[in-house]
């Protein structure tokens, strides 16, 4: 009967070959269905393979589950075959978290970690331990035990070390600090595991670093979401530099493949013809064989990481081309954190976060429609196509689709901050929007989104002048936010906005509002809120006339910004508060000194109210100076911008969206409030977690806040009316 299964597995991985999966799990049940009994090891090994295809190519995940609980029993019988053991195993660790059953998979890890425990020192046993530790983590990340989990990684850490494998000793110390970055509790731990990161990463030979790119993407982005969290963009830069490249690279050499493969394809049909000479076949053979050296060469390495494995290599149940998989550890661990296109998205995304900051908008622009591109492409993989809503989804690509949808918020968020900026609001209006009626679609998968929503509803409502409406809405959006963080900066925003209505009730609720930020400013991480909270507190002192304690306070503000965040438009602001208090404490040569750097800087970023808002001070300046020449030239240029301002704001205001957005109203929507749900989107954390840290709605604010803080003319001028 041997000679029977050898045949079936022979036909079932032809149908695999041709793509043909149904025809394969047929073959391979045939086995299992017979009415002839085979010996318990092929029925096992049949049975683990049908698993494979089932997780790898289907959403039917309770069927491989069932396959694999019944290898498991005819396991028992078997006294010896460690591998297939610890196989069923892994495979039904994978099963179980893929329907959400967290408790039943940690039970299925401990008794695999009990069995390599149990079976010597051999590399194939720490191999394996490996495996059950990374998902042990990945289930505790899931219940919120951290503290576990780094132990868990810190196990598989040292079977890592006792093999001398340094490549997977590096994915064990960038999955430990994947998990003090989502957990930062101690600023301490997280450096120290950046530091390991940093040496172990140094052990690899560098002929070997080229080979690991998944481990490379894995380490610069952890890096460079480190360094975004504590405002190091300094040293956050070379990381984002490197790994550009690296993409770039690779996006060459896949498209080298490609190419390779097309030309072979083509000779490969010219071979098949009958009539062609002998001495052409001759010519074309030996071009072939050149051709498949050469892709032999560029792909050997990366199909080394699947072979043979039976492990479900692809998150999201889709079967991907080769090069697409970015393999984080041999087999059999054989995992990925991203696929190479969320990796790509991830790359823009991070690009328009440095960017923007800096009026860097045209490469902004060009990066969020190339990550917006990737997105759509592997939504509609995905079956998410207009129409689809989040109960529509498959359980199992539950978990990609949360991946990509995030991602493609946060671009459109980044999108409407750069609209804003360039006073683009109809188009800021349809970002904001794209962003509503993606978050309606899926509200449990994007449910961190709203509180994202309700503060750009807000800084569109500060843009256009309705002042009352910003503040409601980064008050909604700070109680929407579990975010200490993000609370911090909408109770600032929202304070701003009632500066700028002006009255003496509305400066009493920024005062209330502004306290107790100011008051623990010293304990967040990086100088974000700091920035900004000393930026309101200036303000305010300011409106109360107290100008001297208001120049300190912005001073400070203004040196950290320059020095931690660079950002542009927030320096600007700084800038032109200060040329108006050195204007009204008449230190006229350094208002005059201070405003030409604000304009000139606002001018960059195409700000609008920011030019006119300097352009006013500079008026008044050149009025107290006795310029009469360079105050009737200031206030035509300050007329013309005027204009623009107020026709982009009547464009604005006849759109259907913008009473929508301004309202003093939550946008309703039904959560469906789904288990399963929200399992599937907490995703096997610690490999594959998008943890953005410098994102709004993941764990903190953006890295720059850039929203029009500031809409009046401060000093003797008073409020600036749109």
């Amino acid at each position: 009967m041997e000679a029977v299964a050898e045949g079936l597995w022979g036909l079932a991985d032809y149908h695999e070959k041709k793509g043909e999966m149904g025809k394969a799990v047929k073959c391979l049940e045939a086995i299992c269905q017979s009415q002839v009994t085979f010996f318990p090891i092929v029925e096992v090994k049949t049975r683990l393979r049908i698993a494979t295809l089932l997780i790898k190519h289907s959403h039917n995940v309770n069927h491989a589950k069932s396959h694999l609980e019944r290898s498991q029993l005819l396991l028992k019988s078997i006294p010896s075959c460690f591998d297939l053991k610890c196989r069923a195993y892994s495979l039904l660790s994978q099963c179980y978290h893929l329907v959400g059953a967290i408790a039943p998979q940690k039970q299925v890890l401990h008794k695999a970690l009990e069995l390599t425990a149990s079976a010597g020192n051999e590399i194939s046993v720490n191999l394996w331990s490996c495996n059950f530790n990374t998902q042990l983590a990945n289930a505790l990340i899931i219940e919120g035990d951290f503290r576990s989990s780094i132990s868990a990684l810190q196990c598989g850490y040292h079977c890592a070390t006792q093999i001398c494998y340094p490549e997977l000793q590096m994915f064990f110390a960038a999955s430990i600090l994947h998990v003090h970055l989502m957990q930062w509790d101690d600023m301490n731990l997280v450096e120290a595991a950046v530091n390991q990161c940093d040496q172990v990463w140094e052990t690899i030979r560098p002929e070997n670093r080229q080979h690991c790119l998944g481990l490379l993407f894995y380490n610069e982005l952890l890096h460079i979401f480190y360094r975004l969290r504590i405002c190091d963009y300094k040293n956050a830069a070379p990381h984002l530099d490197r790994l550009d490249a690296a993409l770039k690279a690779d996006s060459k050499k896949m498209q080298h493949v490609r190419d390779l493969t097309k030309e072979l394809d083509s000779l490969n049909q010219s071979l098949s013809r009958s009539d062609l000479p002998n001495r052409d076949r001759s010519a074309l053979s030996e071009k072939q064989a050149q051709l498949q050296e050469r892709l032999t060469s560029l792909t050997s390495l990366s199909n080394q990481a699947g072979t043979g494995s039976l492990e479900p290599a692809y998150f999201g149940n889709m079967k991907r081309t080769y090069g697409d998989k970015l393999v984080l550890a041999p087999p059999p661990i054989d995992g990925e954190w991203l696929p190479k296109s969320a990796v790509h998205a991830l790359v823009d995304l991070m690009i328009v976060i440095f960017g923007r900051p800096k009026g860097l908008f045209k490469e902004c622009g060009r990066r969020i429609q190339s990550g917006m591109h990737t997105i759509q492409v592997e939504l509609a993989k995905l079956g998410i196509t207009d129409g689809v809503r989040e109960v529509n989804l498959q359980h199992s690509a539950i978990w990609m689709a949360g991946v990509y949808l995030m991602l493609l918020m946060q671009l459109l968020e980044n999108k409407v901050v750069v609209d804003l900026t360039r006073s683009e609001f109809v188009d800021a209006q349809e970002a904001l929007m794209q962003m509503k009626n993606w978050f309606m679609r899926f509200p449990t998968i994007l449910q961190a989104c709203e509180s994202i929503i309700e503060m750009l509803r807000g800084q569109y409502a500060h843009s256009v002048g309705s002042h009352s409406e910003a503040a409601f809405h980064y008050i909604e959006a700070a109680k929407l936010t579990q975010s200490k963080s993000m609370q911090a900066i909408c109770q600032v925003y929202a304070a701003v906005s009632y500066i700028c209505i002006g009255d003496a009730e509305s400066s009493s609720q920024a005062l209330d509002l502004i306290g107790p930020v100011y008051r623990m400013m010293d304990s967040f991480v990086g100088v974000r809120e700091k920035t900004s909270v000393l930026f309101a507190y200036g303000l305010l002192l300011m409106k109360q006339q107290d100008l001297q304690e208001a120049r300190n306070r912005l001073a400070k503000g203004l040196q950290l910004t320059h020095n931690h965040l660079g950002n542009l438009q927030l320096v600007a602001q700084y800038l032109t508060i200060l040329g108006s208090l050195a204007l009204a404490l008449h230190d006229n040569v350094q208002a005059r000194e201070i405003l030409r750097s604000s304009l000139t800087l606002a001018k960059k970023l195409y700000d609008i109210p920011t030019q006119i808002w300097v352009l006013s001070v500079l008026t008044a300046l050149y009025q107290e100076l006795g310029e009469r020449g360079n105050e009737m030239e200031n206030l035509e240029y300050q007329r013309k911008k005027m204009d623009e301002l107020q026709k982009r704001l009547a464009d604005a205001h006849s759109t259907s969206h913008h009473i929508e957005l301004i309202d003093k109203v939550k946008f309703q929507v039904h959560q469906f409030h789904d288990l399963d749900i929200k399992r599937a989107i907490a995703g096997p954390a610690v490999g594959i977690n998008l943890d953005i840290p410098e994102s709004i709605g993941l764990s903190t604010p953006l890295p720059n806040f850039s929203s029009r803080l500031v809409d009046l003319d401060t000093g003797r001028r008073g409020k600036r009316k749109l």
